[in-house]
């Protein structure tokens, strides 16, 4: 189940929840900067997949590991820009609905990156490698 397309739709319905109660914009320039870079960051990691590789269940998709684009420095890029976005909200709307939104999400998004971790171990034998020269979520840090 945390392999297939939920988590997404998870994703989803926590921005389209911030969104209903009016927790998901701020005009706080560093809030809209949190976001506008979260847009970007996925911008960018999805056109870093070959043609016809992208796949939104955690199942590998393409020949080899992404290590182009913002892969060279993260590997979930994608959670990453999730994450930031959601928890840029959840900062500058601080409540106990808020919190527990940014809350399940981070946990949805780890429970995604390990699995999706131990399926591309088994599909690719350089993960490791890769794993170990690249953080899983922040640059430089985790």
């Amino acid at each position: 189940m945390i392999t297939s397309a939920l988590p997404l739709l998870f994703v989803v319905a926590a921005i389209v929840l911030l969104a209903a109660t009016r927790n998901l914009f701020a005009s706080s320039p560093f809030v809209i900067a949190a976001q506008v870079a979260a847009l970007g960051l996925n911008v960018w990691a999805r056109r870093s997949f070959q043609k016809g590789t992208f796949r939104v269940s955690a199942e590998p998709g393409g020949d080899s590991i992404i290590r182009r684009g913002p892969y060279r420095f993260i590997r979930h890029p994608m959670y990453s820009a999730a994450l930031l976005f959601i928890w840029a909200s959840v900062v500058s709307h601080l409540s106990a609905l808020t919190l527990a939104i940014g809350i399940s999400v981070t946990a949805v998004a780890i429970a995604r990156v390990l699995a999706e971790e131990r399926l591309l171990s088994v599909e690719y034998l350089e993960y490791a490698d890769y794993a170990r020269a690249t953080k899983a979520l922040v640059p430089y840090l985790f």
